[in-house]
């Protein structure tokens, strides 16, 4: 397993997201971290970066959808 020279706090400034949010998606995917400064293995940066993408996608579906007025 390679690392790719991210730092859960690369992550989170990349993505303009706290800390905590990355930690907590760490525990979700089973990810074994111990701090901020963390270098990730590929696949769990990854994991995460695809997460934060789904979140993001979905709420820019939910957003769509609420603001679509039913006549």
């Amino acid at each position: 397993m390679g690392f790719a020279d991210l730092s859960i706090a690369e992550i989170t400034t990349d993505y303009s997201i706290p800390v905590a949010k990355v930690f907590s998606l760490c525990n979700q995917l089973l990810i074994a971290y111990k701090h901020q400064k963390t270098l990730l293995a590929l696949e769990d940066a990854k994991a995460i970066m695809s997460q934060l993408l789904a979140e993001v996608h979905q709420k820019g579906i939910n957003d769509t959808v609420s603001n679509t007025d039913v006549a």
